[in-house]
C-alpha cells in the first residue's frame, strides 16, 4: 500500500499509465470504462473494459471517456482516475498522494482545469500539470535543461505533440489531434470503401499493430480480417495486405509529417542546427507503427530516433519532473501555472 505516494499519471486518450515515485511504472491500462446504462453503476475498469468495447448488451456500454488528448466525459474520467488511484494506492487513503498529470502542449485553460479538478476529485492532496512534450523528453532521456535544441515528436492515442525544447521549456510547439485513433479510424474507412465491410475499432488496432506501415513498401505481410459485409448483412472475411494499410493511413501520417515540418520551419536556426546534430525524439505508442521513423526521417533530412521507452516515456517523464518538483518550479517554465488548492485550502 503506497500511502502519500507521489503520482505521475500519462492520462492518454487510449491508455492510463501511472509512475509511483520511488517504485516507477505500477500500472498501465487502457482508458476504458465500462458502466450499466441506467444507473451508471462502474462495472469494469481498464483491460477487462476494453475487452467488452463492441460486445456489450444494451444494458451495458462500454466507453472512452478521453477523446483527442482531452476529457470528453467529466464524471467518468473522475471515477476512472478515483479507480486505478485506488488501485495503487489501496482504498484507504489516509495521505493523499500528490499528483502531477500530463497534457497536450496545447490545450484551453477550460480543458486544463477539468484535468486538475477530476485529479483532485479522484483523491489528490495537490494536483499540478505537465506538458507531454516536456514530459516525453525527460522519460526518453534528454537533457532538456542545457542550452541547447532538441525535438520532440510524441504519438499518442489522441495527439500528436511536436516541441523544440530549449533551457528546460517550450521554444515552439504545436499539438495535433491525429494520433493513434485516428491510424484507427482511417483503417476502418478504407475497408469500409474498398471492400464494402464493415470492421471495429479493435480490429483496425490489430491491423496496425501486425501489418500496419507508414513506409511505402517496407512490409510485406497480411492478414485476415473479419467483419460485416455491408451489401448482405452477414460476415465476411477478406484478406488485408501491408501496402494496403500503406495507403488507408497516408492522409493521418502526412498530417503528422506536415506538424512536424510546419514547426522546424518556425525553429531558430541555432536550435534547427543543434536538432541537425542530435536528430529527432519519437515517443508514444504511435511511434512504435512500421515504418512511420523512417518516413519522418525521409521527409525532414534529419535522423530520427525512437525512444526505447516509446510507449511509457511520459509517464517516467512525469515521474523524474515529481523527483524534482521543487527545484523545476522555482527554476523554469516545466509545471503548468495551474495548480490548485486541496479541499482543505492549502498549497
Amino acid at each position: 500500500m503506497l500511502w502519500g505516494a507521489d503520482i505521475g499519471i500519462d492520462l492518454g486518450t487510449a491508455t492510463v499509465i501511472i509512475y509511483v515515485r520511488g517504485k516507477g511504472i505500477v500500472l498501465q491500462e487502457p482508458s476504458v470504462v465500462a458502466m450499466e446504462r441506467n444507473t451508471g453503476q462502474l462495472l469494469a475498469v481498464g483491460e477487462e473494459a476494453r475487452r467488452m468495447l463492441g460486445r456489450t448488451p444494451g444494458n451495458i456500454i462500454a466507453i472512452r471517456p478521453l477523446r483527442d488528448g482531452v476529457i470528453a466525459d467529466y464524471d467518468i474520467t473522475e471515477k476512472m482516475l478515483k479507480y486505478f488511484i485506488h488501485k495503487v494506492c489501496g482504498q484507504r487513503l489516509f495521505f493523499r498522494p500528490r499528483i502531477m498529470v500530463c497534457i497536450p502542449a496545447v490545450v484551453t485553460t477550460v480543458e486544463k482545469r477539468a484535468v486538475v479538478e477530476a485529479a483532485m476529485q479522484a483523491g489528490a492532496r495537490s494536483a499540478s500539470l505537465i506538458e507531454e512534450p516536456l514530459a516525453a523528453a525527460l522519460g526518453a532521456g534528454i537533457d532538456i535543461a542545457e542550452p541547447s535544441g532538441s525535438m520532440v515528436v510524441d504519438v499518442g492515442g489522441g495527439t500528436t505533440d511536436v516541441a523544440v525544447l530549449s533551457l528546460g521549456g517550450i521554444v515552439l510547439g504545436e499539438s495535433l489531434r491525429v494520433a493513434g485513433d485516428k491510424f484507427d479510424d482511417a483503417i476502418v474507412r478504407y475497408v469500409r470503401r474498398v471492400y464494402n465491410m464493415l470492421i471495429g475499432e479493435r480490429t483496425a488496432e490489430e491491423l496496425k499493430m501486425k501489418i500496419g506501415t507508414a513506409f511505402p513498401a517496407g512490409r510485406k505481410e497480411s492478414m485476415d480480417v473479419r467483419g460485416r459485409d455491408l451489401v448482405t448483412g452477414l460476415p465476411k472475411t477478406i484478406r488485408i495486405t501491408s501496402d494496403e494499410t500503406y495507403e488507408a493511413l497516408a492522409e493521418p501520417v502526412q498530417a503528422i509529417i506536415q506538424c512536424v515540418r510546419s514547426v522546424l520551419e518556425k525553429t531558430p536556426p541555432e536550435l534547427a542546427a543543434d536538432i541537425m546534430d542530435k536528430g529527432i525524439v519519437l515517443t508514444g505508442g504511435g511511434a512504435l507503427l512500421h515504418g512511420l521513423a523512417n518516413l519522418l526521417s525521409k521527409e525532414t533530412e534529419i535522423p530520427v530516433h525512437v525512444s526505447e521507452n516509446a510507449v511509457t516515456a511520459v509517464a517516467l517523464g512525469t515521474g523524474r519532473a515529481l523527483e524534482y518538483l521543487d527545484k523545476l518550479g522555482s527554476k523554469n517554465s516545466l509545471l503548468s501555472d495551474v495548480l490548485l488548492k486541496d479541499s482543505r485550502g492549502r498549497r
